[in-house]
């Protein structure tokens, strides 16, 4: 009664064991990948960089919309023969564009600020995106690592009875080699986890400027997709820098029209003048215009063009982005379904704490035992394989959202 008592109890913590570890997405630390995530966007030495860059291309931006330097002139000529004395001539000059080129301008340089800032939004959401797919994939070998935990004890109790039967001569030295064998499998699986685990971790590190981060989560949060995609899209649509960013160009565009148009009309100039010669004084002011004939030829069509271009690559970006999300949204779906099934499939059969009983009590041989039990593992591999898929797939729909 009390080793049928003890095995129930056994039983029973090794079914509450598997309940823990394959309950799929139901749990995760309160903070998740969000605390990981801050401490990247502000340790990212691409990003600083990359700021330091927006900032510098901002101010280029804003540099040359103030009309041409003024022109100052002075000439001192000699007089031949002498008695007619030297000759002096200063002129100051300053050259305007048509009023309206420096509006168009100022817009042109506001909307390439606007640009410069969703670049930069742009490369963040690429850098946090990738810091986050790292997060995933850490989640699932320290996932895989917790479970490896539990198959090592079981494959050192398994090596340690049958070591024992065999000085008592219960068991042949084939089954010990199998027990042995197994022990040593599963070392390897660990050691290769553990690798993984150091190389995300020092990826982690790296994309946190080379500060070193902590990052233990073994599941997944609850992820719900959106019930309807094309609503959804929507709003992505309109969080998306890189859409925002074709869409500018667009108006960047049509503001060159109106610029190119501009610069047609007529340049003015305006100054002094002053002329000093023996006994004489000739000074007053000087208005010239410069007619454009032949300068701007071609420029009013070469930007209706390029604004076309770039209506073009607009909508091919939004056909693009569409098809990318939405190719993404039924992957997530089916993985989703998928998980859901095979988790249920393995908490409604769980064999494992029979194959357990069955082999202590000599029902069944320790190769059927490990072929089973193989099988077994190999189903819940594939269920945190297909969970971590799930949560990549979900990450990149997501990342306008980061």
């Amino acid at each position: 009664m009390k080793t049928n008592s003890k095995f129930k109890i056994q039983n029973l913590k090794l079914i509450a064991l598997a309940l823990f570890l394959f309950s799929g997405l139901t749990s995760v630390a309160q903070n998740g990948y969000k605390t990981v995530l801050q401490q990247i966007e502000t340790n990212n030495t691409t990003l600083a960089a990359l700021r330091q860059q927006t900032e510098a291309d901002k101010l280029g931006n804003r540099t040359g919309l103030t009309p041409a330097n003024p022109e100052v002139e002075f000439n001192y000529l000699w007089g031949n023969p002498s008695v007619i004395g030297n000759r002096y001539d200063i002129s100051v000059r300053q050259t305007f564009d048509f009023p309206t080129a420096y509006a168009h301008r100022n817009k042109i340089a506001g909307l390439q600020n606007e640009n410069a800032e969703l670049l930069y939004k742009a490369e963040r959401l690429n850098v946090l995106l990738s810091a986050k797919k790292t997060c995933i994939e850490l989640v699932y070998y320290n996932a895989l690592a917790k479970e490896y935990a539990v198959r090592l004890q079981n494959a050192e109790r398994i090596a340690n009875v049958y070591k024992t039967k065999l000085e008592k001569g219960e068991a042949n030295i084939l089954e010990y080699n199998k027990a042995q064998l197994n022990l040593a499998t599963v070392q390897t699986e660990i050691a290769q986890i553990e690798t993984e685990q150091t190389a995300l971790l020092s990826e982690l590190k790296r994309l946190n400027g080379g500060k070193e981060i902590v990052f233990s989560e073994n599941q997944y949060s609850v992820k719900m997709l959106p019930a309807n995609f094309e609503e959804w899209y929507t709003t992505a649509e309109s969080k998306s820098p890189v859409l925002q960013y074709v869409s500018t160009q667009i108006e960047i565009g049509k503001q060159e029209v109106r610029l190119q148009q501009a610069l047609w009309l007529p340049k003015f100039s305006a100054g002094y003048m002053s002329e000093k010669v023996v006994g004489q004084h000739f000074q007053g002011v000087t208005v010239g215009m410069s007619i454009p004939l032949w300068e701007n030829k071609n420029r009013v069509k070469q930007a209706k063009m390029q604004t076309q271009a770039a209506e073009a690559i607009f909508e091919d970006s939004k056909v693009q982005f569409f098809n990318r999300l939405q190719t993404l949204y039924q992957k997530a779906a089916a993985l989703q379904q998928n998980a859901q099934k095979v988790r249920q499939s393995l908490t409604d059969n769980n064999n494992e704490p029979l194959l357990k009983k069955a082999l202590d009590a000599g029902e069944i041989s320790l190769l059927n035992y490990l072929l089973e039990i193989e099988f077994y593992y190999n189903t819940v591999n594939k269920v945190l394989e297909t969970e971590r898929d799930f949560e990549l797939a979900v990450a990149e729909l997501e990342m306008v959202e980061l």
